[in-house]
Parts: structure tokens; sequence; C-alpha cells
């Protein structure tokens, strides 16, 4: 069966990096980070930008999952709300896919951890620490699978996501 992997979770998680893992785990699999198709300097965030992003998202997704090339595709973004995931999916057509939706979440230390070494290595500016902090409890009331990658590597947290992905549930620790 072919799987749509769609992941979300706060800007830190390693959202992006159990992304990449999970791609060379699975059989011919096509990544997508939305950041990618909302990078722009200055960034602006308005509802044309907004509208394009998802128009983005969705024609570069549509047409991996139309490639018969692909049997795995997988799509992270912030996802921080029902409406966005659901806005996705709908303008998607998933025949013949499973589609997985999950969402990396961590406690407010280990983000906060995580976001600070980025800061120090000068890949985040220090207001995306709040910023991530304040999305973190969104994800609690979003219809997905939450995986808590607070003690969790990365690796580990792909594995997590392909082995839900074979069978349908997490495996034991």
């Amino acid at each position: 069966m072919k799987t749509l992997y769609l992941v979300g979770g706060p800007m830190g998680v390693g959202k992006t990096s159990v992304c990449q893992l999970l791609k060379r785990r699975l059989d011919r699999c096509a990544f997508l980070d939305g950041d990618w198709c909302w990078d722009m300097d200055p960034f602006v965030v308005n509802d044309e930008t907004k509208e394009m992003v998802l128009d983005n998202i969705c024609f570069v997704l549509d047409r991996f999952l139309h490639c018969t090339e692909f049997e795995n595709v997988v799509f992270c973004w912030v996802l921080h709300q029902q409406g966005i995931w659901d806005a996705i999916l709908s303008r998607l057509d998933t025949r013949g896919w499973r589609v997985v939706r999950a969402a990396l979440v961590a406690s407010p230390e280990a983000l906060v951890r995580r976001l600070q070494g980025d800061i120090a290595a000068g890949r985040r500016q220090p207001d995306v620490i709040p910023r991530s902090l304040a999305r973190l409890p969104l994800y609690e009331k979003l219809d997905v699978l939450q995986i808590d990658t607070s003690e969790r590597s990365a690796e580990e947290t792909a594995g997590c996501l392909a082995f839900y992905g074979r069978y349908g549930t997490m495996p034991s620790r």
C-alpha cells in the first residue's frame, strides 16, 4: 500500500531531521518540507501569501502522489491547526494512498533546549522560543497521532513513524 505521511509539530521539535531520516528508511520516497514553499525575504504572512503557500504545497504533493515512481511521500510543516490539515487533505487526490497523520511534540523543557542549541548555532532567532512554546499545546487538540520526541532521537522517531505507517500501531519501547 502506498503511504502519505503528514508530519506536524512546533518549530524545533525535529520534523525536518526526522522526515529526512524517514525518507531514507522508506522505499521509493519523495519528501517535501512545507517551509520550502514559504521561503521568502522579507518573510510576509498575510492572506495572499498563506493561500500561495497552500497552493504550492498541494500542487507539489499532488504531483508526487500521481507519480508512479513513488510508493511513499513524506510532508512536514508546523500544521498547528486542524483546519490546515483538513485544507491540505481536501485538495489532494489520495485515492490508493494510506494517509498517516502525526504530530511530533516534546516537553517544553526539551523544546527550549533544542531551540537554544539552534539559536547558539545561528540557525534560528531567539523569538522562536515563545512562538514555538505557544503552539505546543495546540497539538493536543488535533485528531492525529502524537509522538513525544523528548526522550527519542531523530532516528528513533523516524523508526516509530515508519513502524506506524506499516503496522498502524506504535512500537513498544
